[in-house]
């Protein structure tokens, strides 16, 4: 038995698509504002910490970015998974990452971490 995919199947239910299309521009607006406190905030601390954590907020920018070029049709069903889901990887990384290099204050006062 061939099961047969059609990959031009209608993902998106027409009546929810302008709902669906304002959250995402919320949720870029958003993370954009988030990116844009994030960079002054590093200007002001330049720490490594600080620079993480502003990646992690450009890449939910990109991240949201690319959910509203799919529901736009811009960009592939395929693409918008691969990408989603490893920056979903890739932002869990790297928070696991500047919590365990934040440590307790004596751990990091005895190891050199800046703030």
């Amino acid at each position: 038995m061939v099961l047969a995919l059609s990959f031009t199947d209608e993902w998106l239910d027409p009546q929810l698509a302008p709902i669906l299309v304002a959250v995402i521009i919320l949720a870029v607006i958003g993370t954009t504002a988030l990116f844009v406190i994030g960079l002054v905030a590093y200007s002001q601390r330049r720490s490594a910490r600080y620079v993480l954590i502003t990646a992690v907020l450009g890449i939910l920018v990109v991240r949201s970015v690319i959910g509203l070029g799919t529901v736009l049709g811009l960009t592939p069903m395929t693409v918008h998974h691969l990408m989603e889901h490893g920056f979903d990887f890739l932002i869990a990384v790297l928070l696991l990452y500047v919590v365990y290099r934040s440590g307790s204050s004596s751990r990091r006062v005895s190891r050199g971490f800046d703030d």
